[in-house]
């Protein structure tokens, strides 16, 4: 059973956010989220922190300019996900429209793996660029670069993934590299790139050239920008929030592209509403299916579309995707559901599994509905080539993914062939015989690094919401706000009686649920089982569209019985 913690209000900011006009919910949110003052709740694109942060941003820009000149072809390689995706997409419609001739290509993840390497190099060559820009990866790309050098290819690396122990020789912006001094580390692969194209600008600006015509609108790409930044998950801190906030406003004005609109379109949500669950949960899934079980270049096409047929075929061809991705995951969580029925958790520290039947492209979902499971830090493989296994895992908080593998790497040499991430995802590819020396030493890591109170599942609230708070103007206004990773959505905690209640869609609930004499309609999802007459729910507010009425609905995230 998880603790249930209440957010920590500090007294001094609740103060000032109320002194500067904000309602007092609102203060009491934001400032539990660590904003101190309200100009870090003001989006406007001016507030952008500036590319002379980011380190080689203006060097990077340099090259690019020269390349533009010179009317050298650029190839843009990508990373398979729907960050990937997005970056690529910005990077060949910003350059276009900065005058660059731009090419792109996504390595397909079951031929070639993740990043730059010199079988996508040899690939790459075929079209005979004379620079390759990687977008989303490339920081462990050491050999893929110097095999692009043999060949007489420069390369340029935007990515935004902790660096390997050894860098590659080639000009890098990322703020997560050494020396660079930019605030937010968080950016995705698509702000990276975002930035660049910014700096770009800049220098083609100084260079003269948009003395005869107007320099393109970078902001009209703000839309995949928001996508892709939602989509990886990243922290959304101030800065983030900016980028994702002007995206959505774009998107709400209907100025998306044609693919972002036709993601809408097929996930059927309404874009003039759109918010950060949106795009996290509805589109991204449906963009990064695409990856995930077949070839990203899909995803990237739809992006890419200007017509919106064209557009929207895509966009059902992912939607298609996605059903199938949601099928396979749906076997292979029951299947590691059945293999773990006799787990117990306090044995454990963290989670391996592996079957040779696994579909390698879903493994990391499967892992991430695994962790929020179990709350232990889980490794999920499944079959690859020549008798290797690829595996992807995802963290809790307190435990460095990234700096756990690479400790079992150190420790025992040979047994990892590559490996990757961050600290609450990572990827590695292993033998198949492997496995079981990985499973021992990853728990052996576990055991070492993680305590009692790390393994204890927490659920954050901001704590009770008045009942006169709980009604729809207050979620139409919560749901103006962005939320999403390292800036959670306001959940709260309060006690109701349950009305009434039935199975939808066959692993539903649909509920009533009564709170000092108000009876409000609720969700509570993948849970079948009835429900007792009295409970203590932690849940969140929706706005529920039904029939041109829009009422307040609940979205139960966990309850015990009250």
């Amino acid at each position: 059973m998880p603790a249930l913690l209440t957010r920590p209000v500090p007294a001094a900011a609740f103060d000032t956010l109320s002194r500067q006009g904000l309602p007092p919910l609102l203060a009491r949110l934001f400032a539990a989220r660590g904003v101190a003052a309200r100009a870090q709740l003001d989006y406007d694109f001016s507030r952008l922190l500036p590319p002379s942060q980011l380190k080689n941003a203006e060097a990077m820009a340099v090259r690019l300019a020269d390349a533009i000149a010179s009317r050298a072809p650029i190839l843009v390689v990508a990373d398979y996900d729907a960050d990937g995706a997005t970056a690529c997409a910005l990077a060949v419609k910003g350059l276009t429209a900065l005058g660059a001739r731009v090419d792109f290509l996504v390595p397909n993840r079951f031929e070639y793996g993740y990043g730059l390497t010199p079988e996508i190099v040899a690939l790459a060559a075929q079209r005979a660029p004379k620079l390759i820009l990687t977008v989303d990866n490339g920081m462990s790309s050491a050999p893929g670069v110097e095999a692009a050098r043999e060949r007489g290819i420069e390369v340029l690396i935007t990515d935004h993934h902790l660096p390997a122990d050894t860098l590659p020789a080639a000009l890098i912006v990322n703020p997560n590299q050494a020396g660079c001094t930019f605030p937010s580390k968080s950016l995705a692969g698509v702000g990276v790139m975002f930035y660049v194209l910014i700096a770009l600008r800049t220098e083609l600006r100084r260079r003269g050239a948009f003395a005869q015509q107007p320099a393109p609108n970078l902001a009209a790409y703000l839309d995949i920008v928001a996508l892709g930044t939602v989509a990886d998950v990243v922290k959304l801190d101030d800065n983030n929030r900016i980028l994702v906030e002007q995206g959505l406003q774009r998107i709400r004005q209907g100025k998306a592209c044609a693919g972002v609109a036709a993601l809408f379109t097929a996930a059927g949500r309404t874009a003039a509403r759109a918010t950060a669950f949106d795009l996290g949960f509805m589109i991204g899934p449906r963009l990064n299916a695409a990856g995930r079980l077949d070839d990203m270049s899909v995803g990237i096409h739809c992006l890419l579309a200007t017509d919106p047929r064209q557009a929207q075929a895509y966009a059902a061809q992912l939607d298609a995707l996605n059903r199938e991705r949601r099928h396979i995951e749906a076997g292979m969580q029951t299947e590691a559901l059945a293999h773990l029925a006799d787990f117990t958790p306090e044995d454990r520290a963290t989670l391996t599994l592996y079957r040779d039947d696994w579909h390698q492209g879903v493994v990391g979902i499967v892992a991430s509905r695994l962790k929020e499971r179990y709350h232990r830090p889980v490794m999920v493989f499944a079959p690859s080539d020549a008798g290797e296994v690829k595996g992807s895992g995802r963290s809790i908080p307190g435990f460095h993914l990234r700096d756990a593998v690479d400790w079992v790497d150190k420790h025992h040499p040979g047994l990892i062939l590559k490996f990757g991430g961050h600290a609450m995802a990572a990827g590695l590819t292993l033998t198949e015989a492997g496995v079981a020396t990985f499973t021992a030493a990853f728990e052996a890591v576990g055991q070492a690094w993680l305590t009692a109170a790390q393994l204890t599942r927490t659920l954050e609230t901001d704590g009770s919401l008045p009942t006169a708070d709980l009604h729809l103007a207050t979620a139409e206004l919560l749901g103006e706000s962005v939320w999403g990773q390292g800036f959670p959505a306001p959940a709260f905690v309060d006690r109701f009686s349950v009305v009434s209640q039935r199975v939808v869609g066959e692993k539903h609930l649909k509920l009533q649920l009564a709170r000092e004499g108000a009876v409000f309609e609720a969700m509570l999802f993948n849970q079948n089982a009835p429900l007792p007459q009295e409970i203590e729910a932690v849940y969140q507010l929706n706005v529920n569209e039904w029939r041109g009425a829009r009422l307040v609905q609940l979205f139960v995230d966990y309850w015990q019985e009250g």
